[in-house]
């Protein structure tokens, strides 16, 4: 497994499980519940979750599948930006823990920017951080000017990593952000790298996968294993599924592939807004 290193020092995988909309349908929780204890016989040990998530189902869920197994998993979610102040963060924690069944969170994310200063926000992951309830803190959705800012607010360059939109359709970080990271050595944690499916129908990814024998949703994982300092984190509820993108590591693209992947779904050539799902 391959597996990146965070700014404290300490490896993740670079293959993760991601958890949006899982828990949502009570007769799908046997089974969503085997696929992510699946994942962890497969070493796919980071899991991403959140309280918006099902409005806490998923870290019921995740709770749940990680029963036992605890120590094995580097355990992610993320509070709302309506929730980030010094308050409200330790209430949202503290019912994560419940939901999740644990006693810490090894890494927690502001979802996206909000109106709660940076400043406050800042203190109130560290403080969480020394009373042990979370191990390590960071930000989703965060785009140049916004990391920027967090930057520069006291200990706000103590983020670990920036989750945001990206996959081979959906590029726009690599003109600004990513190099930005990249020079801070600040991991990029890709959320929906399928492009909620979208992308497993473009007709030339069908193809490409084709004539290599592998699935489009192998392809897109291994372009982005390719990547620095990426963490991919694909969600789905099927063992099957789960079991084929796993495999995506055992498939590494060529500099050919890659080049060839650069002319199927080019870089960006200038400067666009942050998507987001």
């Amino acid at each position: 497994m391959k597996r990146i290193t965070l700014p404290c020092g300490e490896s993740v995988p670079a293959l993760g499980q991601g958890t949006w909309n899982i828990g949502d349908d009570a007769r799908l929780r046997a089974q969503e519940v085997a696929t992510i204890r699946r994942g962890l016989d497969l070493g796919l040990t980071l899991i991403d979750t959140a309280e918006m998530y099902g409005d806490g189902r998923s870290e019921r869920l995740v709770g749940e599948a990680i029963a036992g197994r605890r120590d094995e998993v580097f355990l992610v979610s993320k509070v709302y930006p309506h929730n980030a102040s010094a308050r409200a963060m330790r209430r949202s924690c503290e019912a994560s823990l419940r939901r999740l069944r644990v006693d810490t969170i090894d890494l927690y994310l502001l979802h996206w920017p909000g109106d709660v200063p940076l400043a406050e926000t800042v203190e109130a992951f560290e403080a969480l951080r020394r009373e042990g309830r979370i191990r390590h803190w960071g930000v989703s959705n965060f785009d140049p000017r916004w990391m920027d800012d967090l930057w520069a607010t006291a200990g706000g360059a103590a983020a670990q990593v920036n989750q945001v939109l990206y996959n081979l359709g959906c590029r726009g970080i690599e003109w600004d952000l990513r190099p930005w990271q990249r020079e801070r050595r600040l991991p990029v944690m890709a959320y929906s790298p399928f492009d909620q499916a979208r992308l497993l129908r473009k007709r030339e990814l069908a193809a490409f996968a084709s004539e290599r024998g592998m699935r489009p949703a192998q392809v897109a994982l291994a372009w982005l294993l390719a990547q620095d300092g990426v963490i991919a984190i694909p969600k789905t509820g099927q063992a099957e599924r789960l079991e084929e993108n796993a495999a995506a590591l055992q498939r590494p693209l060529s500099p050919d592939d890659l080049q060839q992947l650069d002319r199927l779904f080019p870089p960006p050539t200038g400067p666009t807004p942050l998507a987001m799902l």
